[in-house]
């Protein structure tokens, strides 16, 4: 009976993580397409305002306005400072890289997300694990070939964001047992929005014609797929055993990339996505097999 809820929560969470993913990618697309016309700021603000406005329009069937209230206030305003860094980070290595270089170096998060659920969730992970973690980044570096000249900051700020995005993951699986959906959601989506503000230049903001509003409201409501199915994934199983599903986008953003913007990726990017995605899925198969017990020990001792 226990390995058959297990199983059942597998699934209900890969679900989850794929309605997540497929929002998320739509996000980044919609999001490319603004950046080009319009500044880092505005699209932040204006996304962050309409999925604000919709998570509240929603709230009624996800607990209530009272689903918002917390007694863990000081973790919100941790996940809403990763939020930010999430947030603006990435979306400016997609303004400034092409997409397939931004989200191939967004999605070491899953890798990440495995590090720190065993540095702070007790998750237990493996040498064979810990080794495709390493593996993993090994993939990053022959991607940015560090003291080529070619590390640039856009680079770096995606990187930055996938650290901000893989703790929070990490806080959603804490915080899972006693906040609602919504609340996981809602916070994240203010705090950027607030930034956004304080930092605006006025002078960079464009009145958006209809194919800008087309976009912006696409990409709210995306960005709250993406969170309710990401947040509902990782607090259903341990963050290890869904989270490298994330990189089912990394081949969507290549086909959109070069379909769109005309994007090839060189070699040297595509032999660092191979590595990073062989890492994640080793991750997965290893962290499935010990919780099912499919690792004999005649196959540990293979290994």
């Amino acid at each position: 009976m226990t390995t058959s809820i297990g199983h059942e929560n597998v699934r209900r969470a890969a679900t989850w993580m794929m309605f997540g993913v497929s929002s998320g990618l739509a996000l980044d697309l919609c999001a490319k397409e603004i950046l080009e016309t319009y500044s880092l700021n505005q699209f932040v603000f204006l996304r962050s305002a309409i999925a604000v406005a919709l998570l509240l329009a929603v709230a009624p069937r996800f607990g209530g306005y009272e689903a918002l209230r917390t007694r863990r206030i000081g973790w919100h305003v941790l996940r809403s400072f990763l939020a930010v860094g999430a947030m603006f980070g990435f979306f400016y290595g997609v303004a400034n890289m092409p997409l397939v270089n931004a989200l191939t170096l967004g999605y070491t998060a899953p890798l990440m997300v495995t590090a720190l659920a065993a540095l702070f969730l007790s998750d237990k992970v493996g040498w064979r694990r810990w080794s495709s973690v390493i593996i993993g980044f090994i993939g990053v570096l022959v991607m940015l070939r560090p003291g080529s000249g070619e590390l640039s900051f856009a680079s770096i700020a995606v990187l930055i964001a996938a650290l901000c995005y893989a703790s929070q993951a990490i806080t959603a699986r804490k915080l899972g047992d006693t906040e609602s959906t919504l609340s996981l959601s809602f916070y994240v989506v203010v705090a950027p929005m607030i930034v956004a503000v304080v930092f605006a230049d006025r002078g960079d903001w464009l009145m958006p014609d209809m194919k800008g509003w087309f976009l912006i409201v696409s990409a709210a409501v995306c960005s709250i797929g993406a969170w309710v199915g990401l947040v509902n994934g990782y607090r259903a199983v341990s963050p290890a055993a869904v989270a490298p599903l994330e990189y089912v986008a990394l081949i969507g953003g290549a086909v959109a990339g070069y379909l769109i913007w005309d994007e090839i990726p060189d070699t040297r990017v595509v032999l660092g996505a191979v590595i990073i995605v062989a890492s994640g899925l080793f991750v997965v198969y290893r962290g499935e097999a010990k919780k099912t017990g499919l690792t004999a020990r005649s196959s540990d001792s293979a290994l």
